[in-house]
């Protein structure tokens, strides 16, 4: 059975910039904001470390493509991870034939956009998870009801709960809702049901990082972001950080970014400047 690690303890990436840089950053359990000038290398160490991994988070003892991963357990050879972006760029017309899938899959975008975005492509594959989420999670509270385990059934209810009470406080200005009777996010507004994929690329954001950390069931695992603020309302960048933490605990958060916002609520000893990492 894979052994999976806890969360990254060190990131040591080897002549990052044709031998010149060498790049050795120590982490911190839960939170970590790499910072830095334009050009300086935030998101160029951050891709690196996600191309070092394979798609299902395997990773070598030893420099594979420069990168060396120390982590907790020392033995685990297997991460799991998740990786935001800011890009809400239009790929329709970039699409291999081979995803074209995803124009039957997405048939509301037609109408909304012309095609769909890098964001849109990430809220359709977190619709899937959050329905595997949820059988999974009724099949627990089955268990612990057979057993007679009432109070232990509820608690499993309580970060699905969450989720949507967090999504509909920070839509509340435009007063949307999350409709809860629907398996699949729906949400509804002045009457109106809309997709996921007709919110705002700021709105899509925000859902696609609180689905991403919800999905993963409170599991140890690392959320990499690279500058997740572009598109964020100001307030939402406050809450970012301590948001994540809220829906799992056991997140171990790696994050670029250009905003003082992202760490205003208690997070500045969690910055690290890139010069301070690079020898």
């Amino acid at each position: 059975m894979a052994k999976y690690a806890n969360y990254i303890k060190r990131i040591e990436i080897d002549s990052l910039w044709s031998g010149k840089k060498h790049v050795v950053w120590e982490l911190n359990r839960q939170v970590n904001i790499l910072s830095g000038s334009n050009g300086q290398g935030k998101s160029t160490i951050l891709n690196k470390v996600v191309r070092g991994l394979s798609a299902g988070g395997e990773f070598p003892s030893h420099m594979l493509k420069g990168v060396k991963l120390d982590v907790e357990p020392e033995d685990a050879k297997w991460i799991r991870y998740d990786v935001i972006r800011s890009l809400d760029t239009n790929i329709a017309q970039t699409v291999s034939e081979g995803e074209n899938y995803l124009r039957q899959a997405l048939p509301t975008l037609g109408a909304v956009g012309g095609g769909f975005s890098l964001l849109d492509f990430q809220l359709y594959h977190l619709q899937r998870k959050f329905l595997d989420y949820q059988v999974n999670i009724g099949n627990r509270i089955i268990a612990e009801l057979q057993q007679g385990n009432t109070d232990a059934a509820q608690q499993l209810s309580v970060q699905k709960k969450r989720f949507q009470d967090i999504v509909d406080d920070l839509f509340s200005e435009t007063g949307k809702k999350i409709i809860r009777t629907e398996n699949e996010i729906r949400f509804t507004q002045i009457g109106e049901t809309l997709m996921p994929y007709q919110l705002s690329s700021g709105e899509k954001q925000i859902l696609v990082i609180m689905l991403t950390v919800l999905v993963e069931d409170n599991q140890p695992y690392v959320l990499f972001m690279d500058e997740p603020e572009v598109s964020l309302h100001i307030e939402w960048q406050k809450r970012l950080i301590d948001l994540c933490l809220e829906l799992n605990p056991n997140v171990q958060i790696i994050l670029t970014t250009h905003s003082p916002a992202v760490v205003m609520n208690g997070w500045v000893d969690s910055v690290t400047e890139v010069s301070d990492i690079t020898v």
